[in-house]
C-alpha cells in the first residue's frame, strides 16, 4: 500500500533537492535515513524529515511495518519564488530570487491493495 508525505514551500532550490533526492530513491526507509543523515547538504535534513513524516503515516493510519517499507517515488516541485530586490551603486537595484520547494515522498511497503 502507497502512503504519502508532502513538505511544502521549503525554502531550497528543487535542483539542491533534487541531487540528495537521487541517492534515496528506491532504498528501504531505514537505510534511507541513515544515509541522509550523513550528507552535509541542508536539504538532507529536509527530505529525511518528510520520509520520517511517510513512514509515521504509514504506521499510524494504516498500521503498516515501518521496517518493510521502501522509498518508492519521491520528487520535488518548485513552489512560489520569493522576489526581492536589493539596492545598488548609482541607485540601481538587483532582482534576487528565492526558491522554495514542495517535497513528496511515497513509501510502499510492497503488498498489494
Amino acid at each position: 500500500m502507497e502512503v504519502k508525505a508532502i513538505t511544502r514551500q521549503v525554502h531550497i532550490s528543487p535542483l539542491k533537492v533534487r541531487l540528495v533526492m537521487n541517492v534515496v530513491r528506491g532504498m528501504p526507509v531505514g537505510k534511507a535515513l541513515s544515509t541522509l543523515n550523513y550528507m552535509p547538504q541542508k536539504a538532507a535534513r529536509e527530505v529525511a524529515q518528510t520520509i520520517k513524516s511517510a513512514a509515521a503515516n504509514a504506521e499510524h493510519n494504516f498500521d503498516l511495518d515501518p521496517e518493510a517499507l521502501v522509498v518508492k517515488r519521491i520528487f520535488a516541485d518548485q513552489g512560489p519564488v520569493l522576489k526581492r530586490f536589493m539596492p545598488r551603486a548609482r541607485g540601481m537595484a538587483n532582482k534576487i530570487r528565492r526558491p522554495t520547494t514542495h517535497i513528496t515522498v511515497i513509501v510502499d511497503d510492497g503488498s498489494g491493495y
